[in-house]
């Protein structure tokens, strides 16, 4: 993550710490302890809504850093037929730079990024709940709670509904990043966390690995495991995920964790759709991993560059997506590369081949989304104040020049939801 900059030193061995919240009941608390002593003895689109509306219309999301032009969370209407987007509604939180939607589509949440390298370090970051009238396109704040970290910035929820996960980037108080774990309640407010999981260690490059960074956490196809990505340490963190308690609710597997290169920065990822492959972006060396995925194991196929052939400035890879048939990769490279880079994957063994790639048209394309209908991708110029809408060609995945432009402050995240 290009802003956060804070060096510290830190020489521990790669672990994990936990904190249980002291408000849960015994049962909870004898549950989190069980995952403690194993922990200490071993050491896609918009998560899918309701179904696609008959007019082509869905509602768009977009989070934002908030400042001068931005005010929070922004609401559009965006019609596929056309690639043309409305804004119909607004609502104030401070830097909702990461959003995600309820499958039903009633509710959003988004992450409070706070307080930044220089905030207090007493001071948390916040988790904040609306509830959402697709029809209309209005948001309703319902509730904030504390992230247990600073500096969230990426959201999950449990394939069951029932948790939603947060990666903290930082912890000023105790320098290392972490994810923490909310309940989410049946009048969609988001519970205080239950369960938060620190990483310990750093990497090889100075002041962006000298702790740990998470930096997403995503769930497994199957619904059973958890992976955080820890830029910090070069890791991804795998935990078993079980709701009944039986093994306490996130506990590490057998292996724990995947390596990646060292000081490559793992950053976000991605499963296909038939639960076979995922992919990674290293935020630090722009580059793209290709795993095989079975039952809570990976396995790198294949690492490929984002950077073309001999370029020289600075990169900073960061989200990747699938085209909605699972034929086409996206990652978007920010520095001074800003770029969508593109590629095909291969059905036979998940391996990815470069086809094109296409200039962002403004400064650190943090995030980007593809339209549930795979027509058109819409990227945020975070620097640049401007999101621009490219049709996509499902055919061979590459975006058609002349896109919409979009002005809107500091656009970072989007998410979809269909209003009928």
């Amino acid at each position: 993550m290009q802003r956060r900059t804070r060096a510290v030193a830190c020489a521990v061995p790669q672990s994990f710490s936990l904190r249980v919240n002291p408000r849960l009941s015994a049962r909870s608390i004898i549950r989190g302890l069980t995952l403690m002593v194993s922990i200490a003895a071993t050491q896609s689109f918009a998560q899918g809504t309701t179904a696609a509306p008959a007019d082509g219309v869905y509602d768009l999301i977009v989070g934002t850093y908030t400042g001068p032009k931005s005010e929070g969370i922004y609401v559009y209407r965006f019609d596929t037929k056309s690639g043309d987007a409305t804004q119909v509604a607004s609502a104030k939180t401070d830097n909702p730079s990461y959003v995600i939607a309820s499958r039903d589509g009633r509710y959003v949440y988004s992450v409070n990024e706070q307080p930044g390298d220089n905030g207090p370090a007493g001071q948390r970051g916040g988790i904040s709940a609306f509830g959402f009238d697709a029809k209309s396109g209005q948001l309703t704040f319902l509730n904030r709670v504390s992230s247990d970290g600073n500096d969230p910035c990426y959201l999950s929820i449990s394939p069951d509904g029932k948790y939603l996960t947060t990666a903290n980037y930082s912890v000023a108080a105790n320098p290392g990043g972490s994810f923490a774990v909310f309940p989410l309640q049946a009048d969609g407010q988001v519970g205080a966390s239950v369960l938060t999981v620190h990483h310990e260690g750093g990497g090889p490059v100075k002041g962006r690995q000298d702790n740990a960074h998470v930096h997403s956490t995503v769930f497994s196809p199957d619904g059973n495991y958890l992976f955080a990505q820890d830029l910090g340490t070069d890791k991804l963190y795998a935990y078993r995920y079980t709701p009944d308690g039986s093994r306490g609710l996130f506990g590490p597997t057998d292996k724990r964790y995947t390596d990646v290169k060292p000081g490559s920065g793992p950053r976000h990822l991605v499963f296909s759709a038939d639960g076979k492959y995922a992919y990674l972006t290293s935020e630090l060396t722009a580059t793209v991993t290709a795993f095989h995925y079975d039952d809570g194991k990976l396995t790198q196929l294949q690492v490929v560059p984002m950077t073309k052939p001999g370029f020289k400035g600075q990169v900073g890879a960061a989200a990747i997506h699938l085209s909605p048939d699972g034929r086409f990769l996206y990652a978007s490279n920010r520095g001074d590369a800003n770029e969508i880079v593109i590629y095909a994957v291969d059905p036979g063994n998940g391996h990815l081949r470069e086809v094109g790639r296409q200039s962002s048209l403004g400064k650190s394309p943090r995030e980007f989304s593809i339209d549930p209908t795979g027509q058109w991708l819409i990227v945020g110029n975070q620097n640049s104040d401007t999101a621009y809408v490219f049709r996509r060609d499902p055919q061979s995945g590459l975006l058609e020049a002349n896109p919409k432009r979009i002005e809107i402050g500091s656009p970072v995240d989007f998410k979809w939801v269909s209003p009928s």
